[in-house]
């Protein structure tokens, strides 16, 4: 058992109507910058909610955060802040919002772009108390941000897509399943995918522990159980809130406790992808995940993949490689039934890029891939990405 540290500062406010205790988590501010993406949040009503709870606050407005948030929004937001005074950010939204919203706490108090923090973390404070105060209100269940201390962050002028580290966790999130409701089916399916790939990261590795084996599998047990039901009734509240459950474990480390450390292999070369394409990120996890697993599939990883099918599959059989290849399958026919693609072609991602992206994902990301459960070198993520097509 490896050892680990684990620190989880959220409070994390779940179910129906916890909106109703913004007020109360909110209190402490006068003055706050209110953050989100396009006009879901208005459609459903829990615009018009937040702004009447926070009616004696002075707000601020940072709206149209993108998908795959790009950092021009972050200098903007760090603009609005200085220029109001702001003394928090309330994120409403989705991990996207949620990712932007930690880069503009972090950056208020620095004097450089906001982008510089992206590309050397050691220039984030790690003092708690110079990072602006961030609450969010949950609406997608997917990237588990409202619970970690990490985001990613775009910048389309280098055709980049980083990570972002540091005491970045909100002090406070507000989880109301009933506000996912109105999530359609690809945006379901695709954090389903998210959900079950920060999962995978951490358990589909060289060295586990019992505990937190049992965890992860009971986590995939869920998704696989629930997110069919949310596509296919979406007002499904005990479906939602599973899966809303899930996206806050999902990564927030507890999953990686006592197991050996994983460079998250997926993420990695998916987040290349997308800074190039902009495809939604969990279905680009869908493709790249099961040619990731028979890509590592050997002699060697047989038996971690077995335990996977037999655990959270249900199969049988006694050879290990024969279960491992059936639970890989049993895998990708999931996310196809989803309404997920299994190639990237079939969301218009070509190969002119599959050089950079490779060379780059060894320059930036923070997980060296020989710690990988079948090690990689740049030539495998060549083949991984060539497979994917």
């Amino acid at each position: 058992m490896y050892p680990f540290e684990l620190y989880l500062p959220t409070r994390i406010i779940f179910g129906k109507d916890s909106i109703e205790k913004l007020p109360e988590v909110m209190a402490p501010f006068k003055r706050i910058l209110l953050t989100y993406g396009g006009g879901s949040i208005k459609k459903i009503g829990v615009y018009d909610r937040v702004k009447a709870l926070l009616a004696d606050k002075e707000i601020t407005e940072l709206a149209g955060i993108a998908p795959n948030p790009k950092v021009e929004s972050a200098r903007e937001g760090v603009r609005l802040v200085r220029e109001n005074k702001c003394e928090a950010i309330l994120a409403v939204g989705g991990g996207s919002v949620l990712d932007l919203s930690k880069l503009i706490s972090a950056a208020v108090a620095y004097d450089g772009d906001p982008w510089d923090l992206v590309e050397d973390p050691t220039k984030i404070p790690a003092d708690k108390s110079q990072i602006l105060p961030l609450a969010d209100v949950l609406t997608l269940s997917a990237t588990g941000s409202e619970y970690d201390n990490s985001g990613v962050i775009s910048n389309p002028d280098t055709d980049e897509k980083m990570p972002i580290f540091g005491p970045l966790n909100p002090f406070a999130s507000i989880l109301d399943p009933t506000y996912t409701f109105s999530v359609n089916a690809w945006h379901t399916a695709a954090g389903a995918a998210d959900i079950m790939s920060h999962t995978f990261e951490s358990y589909l590795v060289a060295e586990g522990c019992t505990l937190t084996d049992g965890l992860c599998e009971a986590m995939l047990r869920t998704v696989i159980k629930t997110a069919p039901i949310a596509v296919k009734e979406p007002d499904n509240y005990d479906a939602r809130a599973e899966l809303m459950q899930a996206s806050s474990f999902g990564c927030c480390g507890i999953l990686a406790d006592g197991m050996k450390p994983s460079p998250w292999v997926c993420h990695g070369i998916e987040h290349e992808i997308s800074a190039y394409t902009d495809i939604t990120h969990g279905a680009g996890l869908a493709v790249i995940t099961p040619h990731w697993m028979r890509y590592s599939l050997n002699e060697n990883t047989a038996s971690r993949f077995a335990q996977y099918g037999r655990n959270v599959w249900g199969l049988s059989g006694s050879d290990d490689i024969t279960v491992a290849k059936e639970a890989i399958e049993k895998t990708a026919e999931f996310f196809r039934s989803l309404g997920l693609p299994s190639r990237l072609s079939e969301m218009g991602v070509g190969s002119e890029h599959f050089e950079d992206m490779a060379d780059h994902v060894f320059k930036i990301w923070f997980g060296d891939f020989k710690d990988a459960i079948r090690p990689l070198n740049k030539q495998d993520v060549l083949n991984i990405l060539n497979a994917s097509l």
